[in-house]
């Protein structure tokens, strides 16, 4: 017997499915780049490599999705968060120095992104932060018109303002110092969003997937503070992408049957 579902209902699902498929494709990538080249200092570090158009296209994919989902919870609102750091990880590389990356000439004394990687942060950037100020307004005219702006999707687009205007401003004022600490900001940005996403799934849920959102935030959050203290980076990294990739499993088999996901809040403006 064929299923039934809605229009939007399969469109949810591909979306979802495409997120999980964006994180098998990078880890394939880079799965490859090791057994070939050997071992790299961080997944971040395969943006020098012949993986670098997966990682990019990847972290993309996911952030254009995560916005597709959007929606008026407190979850979906740290995913909309989440989706605004993605495309910075993409477009800032981590620096490195020498041997973090295979065939990576790095000329500085402590780890840097190379100087041919500068134009391509600056061009990369100017691009985000015209798509992140078109992305608020519209947002607002959006909501203001569709009667959906209740107060916490005002404050999610006021938090979304603040993080487009302080990386543009970053950006334009001090570039040196948005190309050495830009990615590792970025790239706590999202994990943190997305650990906090499992917190407000886990208080949404209830039964086993409370349960099991409450257990892929706590390991999020001690992954993060392990691979802020012991400087393990390839491994953290792998760890955090995992629980993403296993807490959007989750997510992908909970609400597989939603038949109309709504963005209108049921509570006052």
């Amino acid at each position: 017997m064929p299923l039934i579902s809605t229009s939007t209902q399969r469109t949810y699902r591909y979306v979802r499915l495409g997120i999980i498929g964006a994180v098998l494709a990078l880890a394939v990538a880079v799965g490859q780049v090791i057994a070939t080249r050997g071992p790299l200092q961080s997944i971040s570090a395969s943006f020098y490599t012949p993986a670098r158009g997966v990682f990019v296209g990847a972290l993309f994919a996911v952030s254009l999705a995560l916005v597709a989902l959007s929606g008026h919870s407190v979850e979906r609102a740290l995913l909309d968060l989440a989706a605004l750091f993605a495309p910075v990880i993409a477009i800032v590389p981590t620096p490195v120095v020498t041997g973090d990356a295979p065939g990576v000439v790095v000329r500085c004394a402590t780890p840097c992104v190379p100087a041919g990687e500068l134009p391509g942060v600056a061009n990369g950037m100017l691009a985000l932060m015209a798509v992140g100020a078109a992305g608020v307004i519209t947002a607002l005219v959006l909501g203001i018109r569709q009667g959906t702006l209740t107060r916490a999707a005002t404050t999610v687009l006021v938090l979304a303002a603040v993080v487009v205007a302080a990386f543009s401003i970053w950006s334009l004022v001090a570039p040196a110092a948005l190309a050495r600490y830009g990615h590792l900001i970025a790239t706590i940005g999202f994990f943190a969003a997305i650990a906090f996403s499992s917190v407000a799934a886990a208080f949404a849920a209830t039964g086993r997937w409370r349960v099991v959102y409450g257990v892929l935030a706590a390991a999020l959050v001690l992954d993060l503070v392990w691979l802020a203290v012991q400087r393990a980076v390839f491994a953290g990294e792998t760890i955090a992408i995992a629980l993403f990739a296993v807490f959007w499993i989750a997510q992908t088999v909970q609400k597989w049957n939603e038949v109309d996901p709504g963005i209108r809040a049921d509570v006052p403006r």
